[in-house]
């Protein structure tokens, strides 16, 4: 309860300041259509309008909640799960390419900060870079990207699973770089005295104490791949999935849509991060370390 309070409490000041907000974000349009009826709305009537408009500049809480609810459970308990209209196959098509990109990019990561580690020179040559990729907005080199594969005759899940990796690659070479080096030397000098190899040094100690700096960075890779996904999803013009969805409502202006959109990219964002937490948890602790 102690731990369930605190998170209760900034939910619901959350949600009592983005009721406050929509009634000024959406109260012009109340007023004008007031008007153009030639009628009058007292206080408590533009509140109530402000909050249920169809297409509002900021929909209310429960407007998104609804949304999201027709979209997924409804439609699920419906036997619709899978239609055009459905966020479950619009998130589904965003999770394929979020976990190829991300498989993608921990590959990458890990064998760079092994590579980083192990040779001085990699590490002056290869690790400026990496840290220079990263400053490279991802809106300009999204298209870039698209175009070129496209070019190639590559499409479809590919280009989005690239640019979800070229995201999520860099929070694992560098924790997994700062794991792997962070054995103390006395525990280096142990190795040596006991007359082992760097690859046993590596096996027995230095993989072993980089896995909590390697989870951690898995939590912000697996977010980074999930955004580097909708981002490529934008510039395509898809036709699935979330980053599709995003961009449909904005073209139709269905306000409402767009938020249950993010909403779902959040959610799913969420138990991805749970995901691995499970799993953090539980490697640890059979290798006899704390989570």
């Amino acid at each position: 309860m102690k731990t369930i309070l605190p998170i209760l409490t900034v939910v619901a000041a959350i949600v009592a300041i983005w009721y406050a907000a929509a009634i000024p974000m959406n109260a012009q349009w109340a007023k004008d259509q007031a008007a153009r009826a030639d009628t009058t709305l007292t206080t408590g009537e533009l509140v109530l309008d402000t909050w249920s408009q169809e297409r509002p500049r900021l929909p209310a809480p429960h407007q998104v909640l609804s949304e999201l609810w027709d979209s997924t459970g409804d439609m699920a308990l419906n036997g619709r799960a899978f239609s055009k209209r459905s966020l479950i196959l619009h998130a589904w098509y965003t999770l394929s390419a979020t976990l190829l990109g991300f498989a993608i990019g921990t590959g990458l990561g890990i064998l760079l900060a092994v590579g980083i580690v192990h040779s001085k020179a990699m590490d002056m040559g290869v690790m400026p870079w990496a840290i220079a990729s990263q400053t490279i907005p991802i809106l300009a080199i999204a298209p870039m990207i698209i175009v070129v594969l496209n070019s190639m005759g590559i499409s479809g899940i590919i280009p989005k699973a690239i640019i979800s990796a070229y995201l999520s690659f860099f929070p694992v070479v560098v924790g997994m770089v700062k794991g792997l080096r962070s054995p103390a030397m006395m525990d280096l000098d142990l190795m040596r005295t006991y007359s082992a190899s760097r690859s046993q040094t590596f096996w027995k100690l230095r993989l072993p104490a980089s896995m909590p700096y390697l989870f951690a960075s898995l939590k912000v890779g697996i977010a980074a791949a999930l955004v580097g996904t909708i981002v490529g999803e934008l510039p395509t013009g898809a036709i699935r999935g979330l980053g599709a969805r995003m961009l449909s409502g904005s073209y139709y202006g269905q306000t409402i849509q767009i938020w249950s959109a993010l909403f779902a990219a959040a959610i799913l964002a969420a138990l991805l991060v749970g995901i691995i937490g499970i799993i953090q948890r539980r490697s640890l602790k059979r290798m006899g370390m704390a989570a």
